[in-house]
């Protein structure tokens, strides 16, 4: 183990993991199978966990959603590896400063639009 997985290591069990140390984590674990597999083969895994946790939300454990959010989270982050984006970039630049609709740190949009 090398001082930058010890530190994440050590960071994950403290329960402190930043969304920049979790995507290099997803990549470490995963990254060779899932460029072999591919944005459209990855994706279509996203969407069946998408699937587990609308049901888990419905009808599942507070564990079993814990679980699915996870796994949610970890194969939105896969495709993010294969397609060369920076996940702590990409919020950053889309929420860092506000809601995108209003600029607000508190949305201030109307109901019927998005977000």
């Amino acid at each position: 183990m090398n001082d930058v997985t010890e530190s994440r290591s050590a960071a994950a069990q403290a329960g402190n993991l930043t969304l920049r140390q979790f995507q290099q984590l997803i990549h470490e674990m995963y990254f060779e199978k899932d460029l072999a597999r591919g944005v459209d083969g990855t994706f279509m895994w996203l969407m069946e966990e998408v699937g587990e946790l609308a049901s888990a939300l419905r009808n599942g454990t507070h564990e079993e959603r814990l679980g699915e959010f996870a796994d949610v989270l970890a194969w939105l982050t896969t495709i993010a590896n294969v397609a060369g984006v920076d996940l702590t970039e990409a919020v950053m630049r889309k929420y860092g400063l506000g809601c995108p609709g209003c600029g607000q740190v508190v949305c201030i949009c109307a109901d019927a639009e998005k977000p």
